[in-house]
């Protein structure tokens, strides 16, 4: 039989011989000890620790082993801090106040949809632009929050397009790119008509959140 854990316990006790263990090992049995320099007989009474084959009645091989060390890296990588600017506002123009709830849409590549665009009077129409600034090749996460609607519509559905690469949502849990080291974002977004736009400037604004993965 092998020994149970109780017994490599007592093994590994330099302070234990294997004759007070009578419950586990016969202490007239004879032990081999396998060292470096091949192998010895001796008797249980002459017990020293290391690794050892028991050989007797009932007794398989054991290798009893008293103690394990592993080495672990410990792995760092430091990056620039993020800077997000502002190169230029996302811009409606001049909407009709009569819009009711009707939807204008602004995507990143400033094509301009929705059921609202009869209400589009004139001015510039586009999404907005921004850089951001990170250490290439990281993972990041860019979110848009903090969302403050002005009179007259409510901004919902942010789509974001980082360095020309695909649209994809960057509101709620945000979107998940590689970081280049100064990358183009644009960002386009649905304007939603509340019934109650009155003429002159309502002005919103959102956040653009961005933090290493």
């Amino acid at each position: 039989m092998a020994l149970d854990s109780r017994a490599f316990a007592d093994l590994c006790d330099g302070s234990k011989s294997l004759n007070r263990l009578p419950h586990r090992i016969a202490p007239a049995q004879t032990i081999e000890l396998i060292g470096l320099k091949g192998v010895k007989n001796m008797k249980t009474s002459n017990w020293k620790k290391g690794f050892v084959a028991i050989m007797g009645s009932g007794l398989m091989l054991a290798n009893v082993v008293c103690q394990a060390q592993e080495n672990v890296q410990a792995e760092v990588t430091f990056v620039d801090a993020i800077t997000v600017t502002e190169d230029s506002p996302m811009q409606f123009g001049l909407i009709d106040e009569a819009l009711n709830t009707e939807t204008i849409i602004i995507a990143p590549d400033d094509t301009v949809t929705g059921d609202g665009t009869g209400f589009l009077v004139g001015g510039v129409r586009r999404a907005a632009d921004l850089t951001i600034g990170a250490t290439s090749g990281v993972a990041i996460n860019i979110l848009i929050d903090a969302v403050v609607n002005g009179t007259g519509y409510a901004l919902t559905s942010f789509i974001c397009d980082y360095q020309a690469g695909a649209d994809l949502s960057c509101d709620g849990a945000g979107m998940n790119v590689t970081s280049v080291s100064s990358g183009a974002l644009r960002v386009g977004v649905t304007l939603t008509g509340d019934n109650l736009a009155v003429a002159g400037n309502a002005d919103g604004s959102f956040d653009v959140t961005v933090i290493y993965q």
